[in-house]
């Protein structure tokens, strides 16, 4: 359990502080800042394949048109996050990007509900519609929908569910996704060299070398996760998921000064106070199933 534990804070707070990396590479453009991600995390995931010798999968994989089709919409839903998050983050954005992912939970439960046909309780149900207030408060505050947000919840709420369903684990699912995006990252990255738009070049080699470090950057938290979700339950790793928001939170806000009005502070105190509700519900309601055992 303890180690599970570690594991899972360790996920969250490389997620929590990747907006410190991204914003390190300042003077590259965010798509192409999103193309090495693509090269440079299917070069690291490559070297943890070799080291292991774990190939086998591939074959059911590129056999399998079914399987592969699926993965090249979660890939898609992936490139879509990636993208949309490391552009908020250049732009000044990082509040904004980290109440997409304080919504992306309840987002992923609607998800089940449409798709996968799961049935929530009452209590669920009120979390959702307080959370549904707070959005709807932060779009009459601003006079727009929190689009950034919302987009990045749907990504990735989207792209959890394919993955949810998915035959393949964390570690062959995204090297799958990685080497179906890699011809097009590769590809795109040479022309922009050949035609003078890339901005790595000119980088400083502190520059270059940080942005080589996107394969470990994107695959270890991701590992972690998935090796924290093997030993600690569900409802734990649900909690101690909003430690990567409030860091992105944190730091938009105290280090880089971003805007956080009154208006919008009610916004994400209401989407709070839901969140808040759903993991006490869903305590609650575990205690209630539990069997109760009487001593011999």
């Amino acid at each position: 359990m303890r180690i599970g534990i570690l594991y899972a804070l360790l996920a969250y707070i490389i997620w929590g502080v990747l907006p410190l990396y991204i914003k390190a590479l300042q003077g590259i453009a965010p798509f192409e800042i999103l193309l090495h991600r693509m090269v440079w995390s299917l070069v690291f995931l490559g070297l943890i394949l070799a080291v292991r010798r774990h190939w086998g999968w591939l074959r059911q994989a590129w056999s399998s048109p079914r399987l592969l089709m699926g993965f090249v919409a979660s890939a898609l839903l992936l490139c879509g996050n990636w993208f949309l998050y490391i552009w908020a983050v250049s732009t000044n954005r990082v509040v904004d990007a980290s109440l997409g992912y304080f919504i992306n939970p309840l987002f992923s439960v609607l998800l089940g509900v449409v798709f996968l046909h799961e049935r929530l309780r009452p209590g669920q149900w009120l979390a959702i519609a307080v959370a549904t207030a707070g959005v709807a408060w932060l779009t009459f505050a601003a006079g727009q929908l929190p689009w950034i947000a919302l987009a990045l919840a749907a990504t990735f709420g989207g792209y959890g569910l394919m993955r949810k369903t998915a035959a393949l684990g964390t570690l062959e699912g995204l090297s799958l996704e990685t080497l179906l995006l890699f011809p097009f990252a590769a590809g795109a990255l040479a022309w922009m060299a050949h035609t003078g738009r890339a901005d790595f070049p000119d980088a400083s080699l502190g520059t270059q070398l940080l942005i080589t470090m996107a394969g470990p950057v994107t695959a270890v938290p991701l590992l972690f996760f998935a090796a924290a979700a093997r030993r600690i339950p569900l409802s734990l790793l649900g909690l101690l998921q909003y430690t990567g928001p409030t860091l992105q939170l944190l730091l938009g806000v105290w280090l880089w000064h971003e805007p956080f009005p009154a208006d919008k502070q009610i916004g994400y105190a209401m989407i709070w106070v839901s969140l808040a509700m759903y993991a006490v519900e869903g305590i609650w309601a575990g205690r209630r199933r539990a069997p109760v055992t009487v001593p011999e």
